[in-house]
């Protein structure tokens, strides 16, 4: 018995750790580096949305006619060389938008928001590619935190693109809204004028957690704690900092809330702690049956009034 005790718990432990080691590159690399990234191919995405969005194919088709949709890069501190692409308003203007798309999408996957603000709202806008997905770097997805700086890299390109003296509103879909909501909290230029976030994450940590049970039936610990630390040590950022709840605190600019009422990927009761916590002026719309990221499919023409309505507010 003493000689099992002796040799038996130890190689107990070191099974376990081993397991726990082995989950933990698991976990990080099915939710950081999924085989199936669907943002990595942009003729499929072009197929996709003509599929999902028939409307779109007559303007991207007038749009490529005359080269109006034009591609560019930029070098982010970390070297990794990023895409997005730009389309002017039909008439100058100072009016602009920046779109975020979602987990493993593109900037193609977003021209339903493009339309919305370049077709019917006439402004300028600009569709980067996030780390890892669709024409940019990046040896992971950042889930939006790293993402947040990208995208204010990106403010200033579209800034510099469109005259230097926009007004300027950032838009955000899923991982994109919870980008929007990161970098929110960060000092923002006087050109941005305010934020739409629709079904974004409260933080990684939570959405990892709610896919965690969901997706496995695992609790938190110690799966989720030893892949938050194993994502510090190879990205440089844990679940737990990557919060749009601790970064909403610090918004002073107005930002409208979208979330579906049946939205179970992001569930709706994320929303509510998020708006909770955002200062002052701030709107709420929970969409009734709407599922995850489709609200604007759902409801086109009642998502494109509120957005209209919204930030017409602060952009004239």
């Amino acid at each position: 018995m003493k000689k099992v005790l002796k040799y038996g718990l130890p190689g107990l432990l070191i099974v376990l750790l081993l397991l726990i080691g082995g989950g933990s590159f698991f976990m990080l690399d099915y939710s950081l580096t999924p085989v199936h990234n669907k943002g990595r191919n942009i003729s499929s995405s072009y197929q996709y949305m003509y599929k999902e969005y028939p409307f779109l194919k007559p303007w991207i088709d007038s749009l490529q006619h005359v080269a109006a949709i034009r591609d560019t890069f930029i070098t982010n501190p970390e070297k990794k060389r990023l895409h997005a692409i730009y389309i002017k308003a039909a008439s100058p203007t100072d009016k602009t938008a920046v779109i975020v798309h979602g987990y493993t999408d593109d900037c193609i996957r977003m021209l339903m928001i493009g339309y919305l603000y370049n077709k019917e709202l006439q402004y300028n806008i600009l569709l980067p590619d996030l780390q890892h997905h669709g024409l940019s770097e990046g040896a992971a997805i950042q889930m939006g935190w790293k993402d947040r700086l990208d995208v204010q890299q990106w403010m200033d390109v579209a800034n510099h693109l469109y005259g230097g003296r926009t007004e300027m509103v950032v838009h955000g879909i899923s991982m994109g809204a919870a980008t929007v909501m990161m970098l929110s909290g960060e000092v923002q230029p006087a050109y941005v004028k305010c934020f739409v976030e629709d079904c974004g994450y409260t933080s990684v940590w939570d959405e990892f957690n709610y896919e965690l049970k969901g997706q496995f039936d695992l609790p938190p610990f110690p799966l989720l704690y030893t892949t938050s630390a194993l994502c510090q040590l190879k990205y440089g950022w844990n679940f737990k900092e990557a919060s749009a709840l601790k970064q909403v605190r610090k918004c002073h600019h107005p930002m409208l809330f979208i979330h579906g009422d049946a939205d179970t990927y992001v569930p709706t009761g994320m929303v509510y702690p998020l708006f909770k916590a955002k200062p002052e002026p701030k709107k709420l719309w929970i969409v009734p049956g709407v599922k995850h990221a489709l609200s604007y499919k759902t409801f086109p023409e009642e998502y494109t009034a509120r957005v209209k309505s919204f930030v017409g507010k602060y952009i004239h």
